[in-house]
């Protein structure tokens, strides 16, 4: 019989950074903020990468859709 690993000794539960520091804000105006969350080619990061919980999440996405309609952040990358 083998050992068996439980996978959570080793992992890192990741914490919402926007529950640990209330200063930090979600707010359209602000693209360098949201363009943390974002990839080089415009997609939203999911919150098993970033940690978010479910309802900063939900408002990240929001805020970063109306970032994008007024034009504040890019929908995608530059295409050639």
């Amino acid at each position: 019989m083998g050992t068996a690993y439980t996978a959570s000794s080793k992992i890192k539960k990741k914490l919402c950074r926007f529950c640990q520091d209330k200063d930090f804000t979600l707010n359209y105006k602000a693209p360098q903020h949201l363009s943390m969350f974002i990839t080089e080619r415009g997609k939203i990061i999911p919150s098993r990468i970033t940690g978010n919980c479910a309802y900063h999440q939900r408002r990240l996405t929001s805020e970063v859709k109306r970032s994008r309609i007024m034009a504040l952040l890019p929908f995608t990358t530059n295409h050639s």
